[in-house]
This record gives structure tokens, sequence and C-alpha cells, in this order.
């Protein structure tokens, strides 16, 4: 009997005007062998769908977002489509799907049944999109495959059908963001909220130099907890929000922390990494547009703490792959090269040279996750297949357990640490 096909996932957010997550675009792969025939992949997409959402639950994954999903012909036409919630799905038609009568129907029918549409990777609107129009919510605009000049005429002609909300995709700059605001996209998506580029210049602020101080100082296992508590004291709304993490998830407390002390010893060391590594990610000042780090710096860093664990029963190695994971994405969030930001921190030397050489096994962890982001399925079977740290087959439910514990995380550091603690 063959086997089920292995696949993992890959997830991007989309952005509205006000920074809020309003859904993920899932990218279902299977493995090399697996994608060779049309046949091949509608199967194991079918497959996926189904494992995803009836056996693993993916709608918690999702939280309040919608599920963006691309569909060929074929998968269109198939009964794979009622395995799937129609108020939390967004069927996208890939760019190469000819509009037919009988696909103009079928897209009829579904919305009918409470799915809605978006048409997939636009650089044209022609006479066959046109009558497509009436049945679809969104129109995704590749504005990277799109001149700056022909980026009105296009979203005008988008938005002919009168109800259609355009959807800026491949967005990596913030030039790109402004043209396309200015032009009255309402949806975005792209490296520029999902893998910030690096942009020279700013420097960290001094809460943030704060808490990188103090994350290293609780790393050190000689550090004094009168010295972290100095720190502290050097930075009250970062003592404040201490408290306040402290006596939200203090159990059997007969009365609430008073002093720093205190709290510092109730939360325990381990704790207080995770509190301060999540924090770099939970205070974003990017105005309109938050990106949407924490929840990806906290999935990459739980999938490596996961990975791990499937290596090693050593607690330690797998609190560093977790911290590992979580400053990988250090530079982005401070627009600050990695070498500069760690040059004067004196991190363990596997998390050091995960960080700045993608080597060691902490390196190898990091490749593996980073590989899976990218959906890069040739990466992910090279560094798989000795089956370290685990099969490909195996990766689909430690991802799903990744991204549904950092979805769980809230906007503010009560529920996050909350989360976090009832975890451990």
């Amino acid at each position: 009997m063959p086997s089920r096909p292995a696949f993992w996932l890959g997830r991007q957010p989309i952005i509205d005007l006000i920074g809020d997550t309003v859904g993920y675009e899932l990218l279902f792969r299977s493995g090399a062998a697996n994608a060779a025939h049309v046949t091949d992949d509608k199967t194991a997409t079918a497959s996926v769908i189904h494992f995803a959402f009836n056996e693993l639950g993916i709608a918690s994954v999702l939280g309040d977002a919608r599920a963006f999903i691309n569909f060929d012909a074929a998968l269109l036409m198939s009964d794979v489509v009622e395995l799937l919630p129609p108020d939390r799905t967004v069927i996208e038609l890939l760019e190469h799907v000819q509009i037919t009568p009988e696909v103009i129907e079928r897209c009829r029918d579904l919305r009918e049944r409470g799915f809605s549409f978006a048409l997939d990777d636009i650089v044209q609107i022609d006479a066959v999109h046109a009558s497509l129009l009436p049945l679809i919510d969104i129109v995704k605009i590749d504005v990277l495959a799109t001149a700056d000049a022909d980026l009105p005429a296009l979203a005008a002609t988008a938005r002919s059908a009168g109800r259609v909300k355009l959807l800026a995709e491949k967005v990596d700059t913030r030039v790109k963001v402004d043209q396309c605001r200015d032009l009255g996209f309402d949806l975005f998506q792209g490296y520029f909220f999902a893998r910030p580029v690096l942009m020279q210049g700013r420097r960290a602020e001094p809460s943030k130099r704060t808490i990188m101080r103090l994350l290293e100082q609780s790393l050190d296992e000689h550090a004094e907890a009168a010295e972290i508590e100095r720190t502290f004291k050097q930075a009250p709304e970062l003592s404040y929000k201490l408290m306040r993490v402290v006596n939200s998830v203090g159990t059997g407390l007969r009365s609430p922390i008073q002093s720093l002390a205190h709290a510092l010893k109730i939360l325990g060391r381990r704790q207080l990494q995770r509190w301060l590594q999540l924090l770099l990610f939970a205070h974003d000042n990017t105005g309109h547009f938050p990106n949407p780090l924490l929840q990806l710096a906290a999935a990459r860093g739980k999938l490596m703490e996961l990975l791990a664990a499937q290596r090693s029963n050593d607690r330690r190695l797998q609190d560093r792959a977790f911290m590992t994971g979580i400053l990988s994405l250090l530079d982005a969030l401070l627009e600050t090269p990695m070498t500069e930001l760690i040059e004067h921190l004196q991190f363990p030397d596997d998390v050091r040279a995960a960080l700045l050489e993608r080597s060691g096994p902490l390196g190898h962890l990091l490749q593996v996750v980073e590989a899976l982001e990218r959906t890069d399925d040739a990466t992910v079977s090279a560094l798989l297949a000795k089956g370290d740290p685990c099969q490909t087959g195996e990766l689909p439910q430690l991802q799903i357990e990744a991204l549904t514990w950092s979805n769980a995380l809230g906007r503010d550091e009560n529920p996050t640490v909350r989360q976090r603690a009832a975890k451990n």
C-alpha cells in the first residue's frame, strides 16, 4: 500500500490597512518525488487539506484569520473544496486557470455555499478576467511584476466590478507600501511584512537595548539576581511590565508581588529568558504597518524547540534552540546587521554559530525552519535526508503545533506570557 505523500506547510500573513493580520496564504508542498505530475499534486494537496483541516484542526492555527489557498482548475472542479470550511476559506484562482464557462459556473456555485474568491498574481485584466470579476472578492495584484506607471490603471480596472478589494502582493519596500496605500489598496502581502528587508542606519531604541542586556544577564549562569534587578531598575516601564506579568501568571500566591526581587524569584530564570525573547517582538513602532514578527519569531522558536526535542531529551538544548529561533529575526526587527547586534553579547557558542553562520547543530535546525518558511522543497528534503532531526513525514504535526502555539499569543505581554507559562 503506498504511503501518504510527505508534505509541509508554508504560511504568509495578509495585512489590512491598520496592520492587523486578516488572513494567511497557506502554501502546501509535497515532496519532490510526489510533485512530478498534476495528478500527484492534486492527490497530495487533497491529502494535506484533509489532514490539516480535519485531523489536525488548522482552523485553530488561523485564529480569527482566514486561509488563502491556491487552486488550479482540476482542484477547483474536484470534491476537495467540500473539505474546507466556507467561512474560513478564500479560494485563490491561479493565474494559469483558464476561465471557461464551467469554471465560472463552479465559482458561482461555491460562492452560494459561502466561499470567497481571489484572483492570484494579476498583472493585467482582460475581457476574460472581466467576465469573472462579479464573482471575485479580492484581486491580488503582483506589484513587483507591474511597472509603477501601469499600477494606477490596473488598480482602477480591477475596481471596475465595484465590490472587490485590492491586495498588493510581493510588497517588499516601504515605498511600495505607501504607493499602494495612495492608490486605495485594502490588503498587503509580502516580505516587507513577513521577512522585512534590512534598512541600515536605524539603531535599537533604549528599551530594546535594555531588553538585550537583560537577556544577556539572564543567560549568564554567574549573573546575580541583584545585578538583573539593578538593570530592571534602569527601565521603569520594563519593571512595571514584569510586575504585571508575574502577578498575572503567579498561581497560589497569597498576595500580589510587591517587589522586583520577589517577582524575579517567582518568575524564574528560564521563564525570564522566554519572556524577554518574546518581548523584543511585542513592541512594534512601525506606525500604520506593524509587521507580524512576533508570531513569525515565536513560531520559528517553537518549531526549533520541537525539532531539538526530536534529536535530544536535553532540555537546555531545546531552550537554546528556542532562543536561536527567536533571535534569528532580531536583525529584521532592529534593522541592524546580526554581527553588530551580538558582537558584544555573550551568547553560547552554538547559538552564536547558528545566528552568524547557520552552522553547528542549531544552525542545521535553523536552516530547516527557514527552508520551510520559503517552502523550499528541495532544501528541506536535502537537510532531512538522513532523518536528522526528523523524517519529512513528521514535519506537518510539528509545524501545526508550533503555529497553533504562536497563534495563541496575545497582542500584549500578559496573555503572551500566560500562554507561555501554561505550556511549561
